[in-house]
């Protein structure tokens, strides 16, 4: 002790000297996460939490130069920016600072020391600290109390803007009314506060809600203390979300309602987007991205009462929006046009609302509609029910239209309108809806002079329906497409003979009603045909309608065409056509509906690649291969399709691919290698050089296009997306890459070390064999298929391509001018070339 504390000796001079450095060395290794008053935090400057998970400072948001006081994720370079102090009131410059004012609170001074942002807290001491927590807390406290949230003066958590973090609580009080703690960003790079709350509505059993201003956007539906009854997918993710708890009630009669992950190490938030869409997020450390797990709204149902008052809304149905049983629509013109919001009305009053006389007349009491599988309505009013039952209660209560006892809320019913119901294809709850008895099958005495009447005016319709039947048989005999059976299944079309088979026709007016009278709700998509529309049968079956367009450039000779060739078609990796509708100017073709849609809205975008992984890959270039091996050999009809591609390709619910699209194809003669044509028709980039140039097709034009698509599949990048890169196409990088030996680097990311190594390289190999310039070279399909399946020895060696064939039909400018209609992003094109 002598020798450190005398300051004049060299010994101890050098040993306190090594003691400080050491000090200031521990110090600064490890990161900040308090400042106490006095200490300041300039732009520039940070608090990091104690695990290095959150960090506390200055920022801009993405396109902005302002700097705002935030706190975001530590060391993750997707900056997520869950919290905003000064949201109002922006620094314009870089010489802003976070300090502890003279009051004890935390206040952000812009350059010239003016306040723009204070905690506002009512401080007790002036003596307080700031500490910045691992769960994204802000907390000020007395600087002897810090860690001790019992006696936090103020805490970020309790003034959220636009994120719920696990651990935060929020508040639910029947007396205090609608709780809206978050406020969106007003744009993606505005964090003042936007047009989007969302908080909890308790009334009844609370439920999460978003707003715009005054009205509400989208509603989880009640809380029955295990998921929200509006929100059914909770019930199968429980990774992510099972983590909502809901707290006893406190003397004031407050609840809270929190959220903990079911793992500790998951990043998670949720926010209210400033386009008003609820978003859950996890932070995916492989993917080094932030993944949606789920968004709400998801789609038209979820966004608050779609459908109108006593509406349900049915997002898979051929018709979105439905009237309740025994309602019918306010507005029957509106309602048609796909206008449902003025919602439904009672088609007949209910016993209890009509006077004696009325009721004396109509027969039996109300009862109840069973409704199953929907999203309960809104403002429910939850009941003891005592020795009685939920039922009871309601038919006791006139103005009472609905009834559900749900395990966990009990006994509720809804004494107004019904708003905001959807149908949920799995899940959700039992409604019970108040109606009737006539609504509900029981008998009504109706008068003789009734009856009479009744009779007498159907008799004249029936008269007038035959006469128009008449009517309408001599209007048919002079249009350009009819419908006339020579035999019990032949038609014709434009004077030919079209269909053998027995092809079902489909009325107009039943196609219209199953897709909702081709509502844009209901559009699939658009292609050279015209549009596509989802439908449903009256037996429940759905359909894809496609209905030829006035502007299309196909017309009567693909419609004629397609309904030749697929008819007599069948093959499970190809599209099933179920029928045709020829009516007037109408000619649509009913397919089979594939829910995935077609496989270039996998491949090709980029959120939606990483659900096919290798082995479904495989399973779907298969699936094509033996597809068009029955088109060029095993069916009663040699077929060359003309126009395979990626959005050609259809996909069912377990992602089997079906070749679709059969406008363009040709039949020949088993006879016949090779056709040609003043008419060249297909799609850049999938087009064989012979045919693009010169007209001449054949079954290796159909083997061209093949290997481009597969290609496509095992890249997950289009053939056409090269042309302002090195490489003019995707054949000619698959090729040095081929040749230099690295052809693995030509596999998706997405799918690259989980794929089996040799299998892809095979594939590979078959695609470059497929898209060698001349015909004579390529393999047919028979061979292709052998490939693919069998572990052959080797292959042959292909033969470098000399990437002129889409070149040319796409960039020269004299070809260019020949074209009738030119089409680019997987359009068909047809064109007239001179020869």
């Amino acid at each position: 002790m002598d020798i450190i504390s005398n300051s004049k000796h060299p010994v101890s001079v050098i040993l306190l000297s090594f003691f400080l450095i050491v000090c200031s060395l521990a110090h600064f290794g490890r990161a900040v996460n308090t400042i106490t008053k006095g200490q300041s935090i300039k732009d520039g400057e940070s608090l990091i939490s104690n695990g290095e998970i959150f960090e506390l400072g200055f920022f801009s948001p993405e396109n902005s130069s302002l700097r705002y006081v935030g706190i975001w994720y530590h060391q993750i370079d997707e900056k997520a920016v869950v919290w905003v102090a000064n949201r109002n009131r922006p620094i314009s410059d870089e010489r802003g600072t976070l300090t502890i004012g003279n009051d004890g609170n935390l206040m952000v001074l812009n350059g010239n020391s003016i306040a723009v942002w204070s905690s506002n807290a009512s401080v007790v001491s002036n003596n307080t600290a700031a500490l910045l927590e691992d769960d994204g807390n802000l907390i000020l406290t007395n600087s002897e109390d810090i860690g001790n949230l019992g006696k936090a003066y103020w805490q970020s958590f309790n003034h959220p803007t636009d994120t719920h973090l696990p651990g935060m609580r929020v508040g639910v009080n029947s007396a205090l009314g609608e709780n809206r703690v978050f406020t969106s960003w007003k744009s993606a790079s505005d964090p003042s506060p936007g047009n989007f709350t969302m908080g909890v509505d308790p009334q009844g059993s609370p439920q999460i809600v978003i707003w715009e201003q005054l009205k509400r956007r989208w509603r989880s539906g009640q809380w029955n203390s295990v998921i929200f009854t509006g929100v059914p997918t909770m019930a199968t993710l429980t990774s992510f979300l099972f983590g909502f708890k809901l707290s006893p009630r406190e003397s004031d009669g407050s609840m809270y309602f929190t959220y903990v992950p079911a793992n500790a190490s998951y990043l998670l938030r949720f926010r209210i987007g400033w386009d008003g869409n609820e978003e859950q997020l996890r932070w995916d450390g492989s993917a080094k991205k932030w993944s949606v797990i789920q968004k709400q709204p998801a789609d038209d149902c979820e966004l608050y009462n779609f459908c109108g008052n006593f509406g349900i809304c049915n997002a898979l149905g051929s018709t979105k929006c439905t009237c309740m049983e025994g309602f019918v629509p306010k507005h029957f013109e509106q309602w048609r046009m796909g206008n449902w919001s003025a919602g439904c009305i009672r088609r007949t009053q209910l016993q209890c609302q009509r006077n004696r006389s009325e009721a004396g007349e109509s027969g039996g009491e109300d009862g109840f509609k069973v409704f199953k599988n929907v999203k309960l309505p809104d403002f429910a009013d939850v009941v003891s029910v005592g020795q009685e039952t939920c039922k009871d209660k309601c038919l006791q209560n006139c103005s009472c239209n609905a009834y559900a006892d749900i395990n966990g809320i009990g006994c509720m019913l809804w004494r107004g309108e019904l708003i905001d119901v959807k149908s949920f294809e799995k899940g959700g709850n039992l409604l019970h809806v108040r109606l009737p008895d006539s609504e509900l099958g029981g008998r009504s005495k109706i008068s003789n002079a009734v009856i009479a009447i009744i009779v007498v005016i159907g008799a004249l319709l029936l008269g007038a329906s035959v006469w128009l039947l008449w009517r309408f048989r001599d209007m048919s005999k002079g249009q350009e497409i009819s419908t006339d059976f020579s035999g019990p299944s032949d038609m014709v079309v434009g004077g030919s003979q079209v269909n053998g088979t027995d092809l079902p026709m489909f009325n107009f007016n039943t196609i219209a009603v199953a897709t909702n009278y081709f509502s844009e709700g209901n559009k699939l998509g658009r292609g050279g045909f015209g549009p596509v529309h989802k439908g449903k049968l009256p037996e429940g079956q759905d359909i894809a309608v496609k209905r030829l367009s006035r502007k299309s450039g196909q017309g009567l000779e693909e419609f004629k065409n397609e309904i030749i060739l697929i008819a007599k078609l069948q093959h499970r990796n190809l599209v099933r056509l179920l029928g045709c509708c020829i009516q007037g100017e109408e000619k649509m073709l009913i397919y089979e509906y594939m829910p995935n849609k077609s496989l270039d809205l996998f491949i090709f975008d980029p959120a939606k690649q990483a659900l096919l992984d290798w082995t479904k890959r495989f399973a779907i270039i298969e699936g094509i291969a033996r597809g068009l091996l029955y088109l060029h050999r095993d069916s009663r009809l040699r077929i060359i399709h003309r126009d395979l591609k990626a959005s050609n390709i259809l996909l069912d619910e377990d992602m089997n691919p079906k070749i679709s699209d059969f406008g363009m194809a040709r039949i020949f003669g088993f006879n016949q290698n090779e056709a040609n044509t003043n008419r060249v028709v297909g799609t850049y980039g999938y087009m064989a050089p012979e045919y693009a140039m010169e007209g001449l097709f054949s079954v290796k034009s159909d083997v061209y296009s093949f290997g481009v698509l597969l290609l496509e599949i095992v890249s997950g990048r289009r053939n056409t997306s090269f042309r302002l890169e090195e490489n003019s196409s995707l054949i000619e990088h698959a090729w040095n890459l081929w040749n230099e030996g690295k052809a693995m680097d030509l596999v998706d990311p997405n799918i690259r070390d989980s794929s089996s190594q040799n299998q892809v390289l095979r594939c590979i190999h078959v695609g470059m064999l497929c898209v060698q310039d001349s015909a004579m070279y390529r393999p047919t399909m028979a061979s292709v298929v052998l490939m693919l399946e069998n572990e052959t020895p080797t292959l042959p060696v292909p033969r470098q391509p000399t990437f002129t064939s889409m070149r040319s039909s796409v960039d020269g400018d004299h070809f260019m001018e020949a074209h009738d209609t030119v089409s680019s992003n997987d359009l068909t094109v047809t064109m007239v070339v001179g020869r």
